[in-house]
Formats: C-alpha cells, structure tokens, sequence
C-alpha cells in the first residue's frame, strides 16, 4: 500500500482500493488518514456519525481518465445542546470545499488555460469530464490570482476598448457580446466584461480608481459612440484615438455597400458569379498599389461594364483617398485632409453611401488625425478578438499557480458571461466615369508634403 500511496501523491491519505475496466475511468478510493479531531467547539469529545464518498475528477493517471473517491467522515458532537452539531471533514489539500476537481487537477487545467492557452474542451475531454466542471475551476482559481494581484496591470498609458462577439447561447443562438479592455501598448488584455452598452467598462475603469486613470494618456476605440462617452466620462484628459483599421475598413464597408445597392438596382438580383460588380468585389477592396496592370485593366473594364452612373468608381476612389490619409505623419495635415474630404463627399451628387462616409469622417475627425500623434493603434485588441475565439491565449499570461485565498468566494464572483479564385477573361476598356473631384481624386496633397509611406494600411 505505500508503493500506492506514493504513486498517488497526496499527503495523509490511505489507499483503500482501485479498481476500473480498460474502456472505463481509474477509481482511486481514498481516505484521511491525519489525526482524529479530539474535542469539539464546546470542549466535548468527537464521535463519528457516519461516512460519505465524494468523486472527484483527479489528473489522468496512466493515460487514462481519473477519478478520486474520497470517503470523508462525518463527525459529530456527543452533547445534544451544542449549537454545531456535526460536521464533515475538510482537507484542502485533497480539494477545495464544493469543487468537483482535485486542488491539484484545478491548478493544473488553470495553469493550462491561462499560460498556455488551450481552450476549456480540450482540457475536459482530456480529464473525461463536463466542460462546466473545467470552466468552473478555471474561473475560481483563476479569479483568486487575479484578486490578489491588483497591481498586475501597472503603468497604461495607452488603454483601448473593443467589443467582441462572445458566445451564441440558447436554442436560437443569441448573440451575446463583450468588452475587451486592452493595454494597447503592451498589448496584453486587462479584463473582459459583459456587454458592450460601455456601462461594464464605466465600472471597470471607475474601480481602478482616479490615480491609475489619470495616467492614461491615449484612448484607443473604433468608431464607436458609446466607448467614446466612457473615454470621455472617465478618462476626459486623454487623447482618444481612431486607429486605422477601423477607419479604412468603414470605407470599404461603405464601397461593398453601394456595390451591393448598384448590383440590385442594374441587375434586379444579388450577385451572380458572371455579373461584372460582383466579379470585381475582392478587386475593389484591395489597395491600388497593389492591384498589377492586368488586374486594374480588368478592374476598370468591370467597372464599366456594370456601374453605369459611377457610383461604385466614385466610392472605390473615396476609399483611396482614406487609405492615402495614412501616408504621411503630419496631425495638422491630417486633420486637414479629414476635413476636406468629409466636406466633399457631402456633395448632393455622390452617392447615398458617400455621403454616410463623409458625415462620419467629419464626426470623428478629432479622434482620426489624433493617430498620426499618438500612432497607437487598436490592432492588438483586435488580434485580442482572434486569439480569443481561435481558443488560444497567446498574450495572457496567469503567473504560476501558489497558495490560492478561497476560490469557492471567488467562484461566487465570477463574471456573467455564460464563448476563390476565377479564370474570367478581364473586359478590357477605358476608364469609368466618376463624380469625383479632383480636390481628393487625385490625391496630391500629401504626396507633394514630402510624407512618408510606412504607414499604409491596405484594408
């Protein structure tokens, strides 16, 4: 029996049997074997009233999926007036009060998820267990890591916020969204919260308290109204800033727009693949400089052939001129260009999707030409999106699991969050008529500002 016990690895306990066939988890039967508690609260001694099996799921043993069966004593006082009655036996080295995971089991698939990002399925199909009981573990222990470290996050002088499509939950598949807080600086996430009204990241940032917020000296957010009212709420000293990623990608929402609009009002039906705007919709969005002659030929040709009143030219050049606002470092520049362009695209002339984008333009034109100051960027929140949904925690890092402070109070906090090509031969023809001015269309400006280019995004 010693040989088991040490095989087992747990401390004061006695082996009473294993047992289990091949196709089934290992059942290790357990029990304390630590000293008899001699007296209770009121000074009477203990007596044992009976015993209870507790199953636990332990770490795989063998290659096999593991369970742990430990026979906890239930002890009772002889004296009928003593207000604690009786009480069952506790060991935390075993595992922690109310938790299906062994103490060991619990750090383990902890340790998995945050440091080394792999997601909770893997690890409950590993262990031979539901994916709630993993969840669960992982949000007890971890949250107690992360409540007793409250200066884990230091210094931000950059802090951006993201919403993010969290889970799809419920029979229809709800939407179920959340606020990511990320150092943008760093890139390292901070916290996630419920929602994306901004009323969860008001409270985040009104907990950290008014020291840590005044030094945040940049604010990174999209094109959103409600994280630009928490920015301004709670931290009002802050430049915010509208990275490039979701400025670009606005134009090029609004160009497949009129696209899609051009295509139904020309064609009387979606796009087919023989129809010439939907043969050009991968052409449009790509950025000029990297479309080769052939394919700005075909381009053109396709254009010509499906947009007749120049809609769709029209805002395929008002994307460029966004994506050339980047080309240069000059804020008072920039801030220029924002505002010449929003007031020309305001033309009643242009098409009803080039007017929506220079309204925004002009609305956020402040938080816009702020990037080429600050140069921070919502990328990393962005890259945060995608490591979250892929499972894999590449920038999160849960320092290595020591003495816990009662995670069953901290599993009572824890959050409310329930996680092609085509041989089509190019039409070949002149350019397109377009609406454009030549103010934006062609672009001189910056070009003539000696700026640079390094800072070109593409979509």
């Amino acid at each position: 029996m010693r040989m088991c016990e040490l095989l087992v690895g747990l401390p004061d306990v006695r082996i009473l049997g294993v047992h289990g066939r091949a196709s089934e988890a290992l059942r290790i039967h357990i029990e304390s074997s630590g000293e008899r508690p001699g007296y209770s609260n009121c000074g009477v001694l203990t007596q044992m009233k009976d015993r209870s099996a507790v199953e636990l799921v332990d770490l795989p043993c063998f290659a096999r999926a593991t369970r742990l069966i430990w026979h906890k004593c239930r002890w009772k006082c002889a004296e009928p007036s003593c207000p604690v009655g009786s009480w069952t036996e506790r060991d935390s080295r075993i595992a922690a009060p109310r938790m299906v995971l062994t103490d060991r089991a619990a750090r383990w698939v902890t340790l998995q998820v945050g440091y080394y990002g792999r997601s909770v399925n893997d690890l409950a199909l590993e262990l031979g267990c539901d994916w709630h009981t993993v969840n669960d573990a992982v949000i007890a222990y971890g949250t107690a890591l992360v409540d007793d470290d409250p200066k884990r996050f230091g210094v931000v002088e950059a802090l951006g916020l993201d919403g993010v499509l969290f889970a799809r939950v419920g029979p229809w598949r709800r939407q179920e969204f959340s606020t990511q807080i990320v150092d943008v600086g760093r890139g390292q996430l901070l916290d996630v919260v419920p929602g994306r009204s901004g009323a969860g990241a008001t409270d985040w940032l009104e907990v950290q308290g008014t020291e840590w917020r005044n030094k945040v000296r940049y604010a990174s957010l999209d094109l959103s109204s409600r994280y630009r009212k928490v920015f301004s709420t709670m931290v009002p000293d802050a430049v915010q800033v509208t990275d490039p990623f979701h400025v670009i990608k606005l134009a090029n929402t609004k160009l497949d727009e009129c696209r899609r609009r051009v295509q139904n009002e020309t064609m009387g039906h979606r796009g087919h693949r023989s129809d010439p705007l939907y043969r050009c919709r991968r052409l449009l969005t790509k950025a000029e400089e990297r479309l080769s002659e052939a394919g700005k030929d075909k381009l053109l040709g396709l254009l010509r052939a499906g947009d007749p009143r120049g809609d769709v030219a029209t805002m395929w050049e008002a994307k460029e001129a966004v994506r050339e606002l980047y080309s240069h470092a000059d804020p008072a520049l920039a801030l220029q260009w924002v505002e010449q362009l929003g007031a020309d695209l305001q033309d009643s002339d242009y098409p009803t999707e080039a007017r929506s984008l220079g309204r925004t333009l002009i609305r956020w034109k402040h938080q816009i030409a702020a990037w080429h100051e600050a140069h921070v960027s919502n990328g990393p929140t962005e890259a945060r999106q995608q490591s979250d949904q892929t499972g894999q925690a590449c920038g999160v890092r849960i320092h290595v699991v020591s003495q816990l402070p009662h995670p069953v109070t901290a599993l009572r906090r824890q959050a409310q969050l329930g996680p092609t090509g085509h041989d089509h031969t190019p039409l070949k023809s002149k350019a397109p008529r377009s609406r454009a001015r030549a103010s934006w269309r062609h672009r001189p400006s910056c070009r003539r500002a000696g700026c640079a280019s390094g800072a070109r995004s593409t979509r």
